[in-house]
């Protein structure tokens, strides 16, 4: 694909404008809604807000946000609000029809600057710190996704998009109406969309009213910052004193790109307008920059391997006088999630998977040990450290979402209750931890989820849950898709295994899956249901398998291997032929690295195990009852996949169905959506593993 970057900056003109939109359409909010069966329903899952990361102001007042979602408007809508450090005196901020996101304090806490709808697309907002005198303070052709204040507040980076390729009408114009892509490099695709733009940082000066004097400090690059799907405004930092600014690029375009995950950090200086490249050499992702709050250090996320995208991440300092480089990770054989300085630079908080649960660590920088801040049968997300040596954080479990908690000296206080109310209102399942014997010699972390007044004296189906990634944490985690105790509360018992191939047990437990897709890790699976089916509540023949991604792979190839292990299968956006996917992924590192290269190099071991493992291959054996579904906007693993493994169970006679999206992507995100798949995936799994009532015989 040729490159076109078409610089923004004089498009970037700053305005005040009023908040348009902002006394239009319907609120959506919280409805008060309780169930009156206490089931834990898709509905309910529906009706629970979704609480945002707090960010702490100097005088203590923590900032948030809260979405709902209505099934009725098919959208959600996301208000700020604000309360004390206890957790009191809570306020409301904004009341609207459009979402206020990615807020923060600026001005010493007197204001509060966030990203909202401005006419068609989403521009920069200043708000009083009490809600009032709200106002838009950008007006960027085709809007921004972030932005980041410098320390003073005077100047901004935002992100933005530039043109990346030539259209139809840029070839040949007159024709104006053509709609042909012309593509000739890889990276024509990325997740769900075209690449058409890609985002750059642009840099402005703010007076407390507008930005001015907007500049692309990437113009003419044709790169990524932040890089595409999952980048954002965590890919920069700025340095204490507001003189330099680093961001996050993988500065590779075309083939090059996608066959590397090698991103580096870039310094920029403001004053001289130069930029260095400050991992130059260290050549796996390098993301999540951090200054210390004194300047001396840069900490950052260091993968080691180019190409491997669920490599260990490290955590690196930077000496910033010495340039001198250091790991504090050696001795810890784990890979980290998210960092943030303790307000002393002495310290670096972390959040990791670990032993199936992802608690709260700290590392000391002289050293380099590591303690527990906060664990438990949860998880833990987002880090804001106080100066009272107190933490700021989110936790949920497979439960309950997500709520604000406080951390200090190992107590650790719930300060919002979004949720309380609901979840008292319903019966949930309770999660117990089972450790489970496998194949090679290994004990294996495996959850297991069981419904609201779970009796040992009965019978119940159960379901064997494949986790996607392929290396995602089986931890406490909370979705509003895959949800597990959703799918206790129906009656099933969830059987979660930390397979080979997850993070939270050392890089070899992480790292074996990779060229052995249908080895250790479907022996792990096996092993999980085998020694369930030791339990007398557990009905072997009434046990499913449901998974999506790298699940949904898992689903089709245990179809074929199970040996009657399963009576019902559900794959969402799985992998069915793995050489359709070899050259159907946009990311051409991921499939290198995992299947071990290309199907056409015979003389590779590694990859021919991979592909002589492909689910495609033993549809011969399926026999079992499978569902499919999978959305067509889906461009990391096209929905032709999906569509491959229907017509084939349908050829060969088993029992199928097949849920399309045309609107969805990886994920199915649109609320009617998400509760129409919700209603078919436990259709599908009540037809086939609880007994149908049978009508007494006159």
């Amino acid at each position: 694909m040729k490159q076109t970057i078409i610089p923004m900056a004089l498009a970037m003109i700053a305005a005040s404008c009023s908040p348009s939109g902002s006394d239009k359409g319907e609120i959506i909010d919280k409805t008060g809604w309780m169930p009156a069966d206490r089931q834990y329903t898709t509905e309910v899952l529906e009706a629970f807000g979704r609480v945002g990361a707090p960010i702490v102001s100097p005088d203590g007042k923590i900032l948030y946000s809260v979405s709902y979602e209505s099934v009725e408007q098919n959208k959600s809508n996301a208000d700020l609000y604000v309360m004390n450090a206890d957790g009191s005196e809570k306020q409301r901020l904004t009341s609207t029809p459009e979402s206020e996101s990615a807020a923060v304090w600026i001005e010493n806490g007197k204001k509060i600057a966030f990203m909202a709808k401005s006419g068609d697309h989403t521009q920069l907002w200043v708000m009083n710190a009490d809600g009032s005198g709200r106002k838009a303070v950008s007006n960027v052709e085709g809007g921004i996704s972030g932005f980041l204040f410098s320390p003073d507040g005077k100047k901004v980076v935002m992100i933005g998009n530039v043109k990346y390729s030539r259209s139809a009408a840029d070839i040949y114009p007159d024709l104006p109406n053509a709609t042909g892509r012309l593509i000739d490099d890889l990276m024509y695709k990325h997740w769900d969309e075209w690449v058409t733009e890609i985002p750059h940082p642009f840099l402005g000066d703010f007076d407390g009213n507008t930005v001015s004097n907007v500049t692309d400090i990437m113009a003419d690059e044709p790169y990524e910052a932040p890089m595409k799907p999952f980048g954002g405004i965590e890919s920069f930092a700025w340095s204490p004193d507001g003189s330099s600014l680093i961001y996050v690029s993988r500065k590779k375009t075309g083939m090059e790109y996608a066959l590397s995950t090698n991103s580096d950090l870039y310094m920029y200086n403001l004053a001289t307008g130069s930029t260095e490249n400050l991992t130059e050499g260290m050549m796996g992702y390098d993301t999540a920059p951090a200054w210390s709050p004194d300047g001396k250090y840069i900490a950052w996320l260091s993968m080691e391997h180019d190409g491997y995208e669920s490599d260990k991440n490290r955590i690196f300092i930077l000496d910033t006088a010495s340039k001198e480089k250091t790991d504090l990770t050696t001795d810890w054989d784990y890979t980290a999630d998210a960092i943030a300085w303790a307000p002393d630079s002495k310290s670096i908080y972390f959040i990791a998977p670990k032993d199936g649960v992802t608690p709260v660590f700290n590392i000391a920088l002289n050293t380099k040990e590591v303690s527990v801040i906060a664990d438990g049968v949860c998880d833990y997300e987002s880090l804001a450290p106080l100066a009272d040596g107190s933490l700021l954080t989110m936790r949920h479990s497979m439960i309950a979402p997500n709520e604000i908690f406080s951390v200090k000296n190992g107590d650790i206080t719930q300060l919002t209750n979004v949720n309380t109310e609901l979840l008292a209102a319903v019966d949930m399942p309770t999660v117990e931890k089972r450790m489970v014997p496998t194949t090679d010699g290994k004990l294996m972390t495996t959850w297991v989820v069981y419904p609201p007044h779970f009796d040992p004296e009965k019978q119940y189906p159960s379901l064997l849950y494949c986790q996607g990634g392929p290396q995602s944490a089986v931890s406490q985690f909370f979705s509003y898709r895959w949800n597990i105790a959703l799918m206790a509360a129906n009656g099933y018992i969830v059987i979660a295994p930390n397979r080979r191939g997850l993070p939270g047990f050392g890089t070899e437990w992480n790292a074996q899956i990779s060229g052995d897709y249908g080895g250790q890790n479907m022996r792990d699976y096996l092993s999980a249901v085998d020694d369930m089916k030791k339990e007398s509540y557990i009905d072997p023949a009434r046990i499913g398998a449901v998974g999506a991604s790298y699940g949904g792979f898992s689903v089709y190839w245990l179809a074929g291997h199970h040996e009657g292990r399963f009576a019902a299968f559900i794959a969402h956006a799985g992998i069915f032929n793995t050489e359709a996917q070899y050259l159907e992924t946009e990311e051409m590192w991921f499939a290198n690295w995992d299947l071990g290269g290309p199907f056409w190099d015979k003389s590779n071991p590694v990859a021919q195990r991979s592909f002589a493992n492909s689910p495609h291959l033993f549809v011969d054996k399926w026999d079992t009852p499978i569902l499919i579904t999978h959305g067509e906007y889906d461009f990391r693993i096209l929905a032709s996949q999906g569509m491959m493994a229907f017509n084939a169970a349908r050829l060969r006679g088993v029992p199928a169905e097949m849920l399309i999206f045309p609107d969805e992507n990886h994920w199915i995100l649109k609320p009617q959506n998400s509760v129409m798949w919700q209603r078919v995936f436990f259709r599908w799994l009540d037809k086939w593993l609880k007994p149908q009532p049978t009508e007494n015989a006159d």
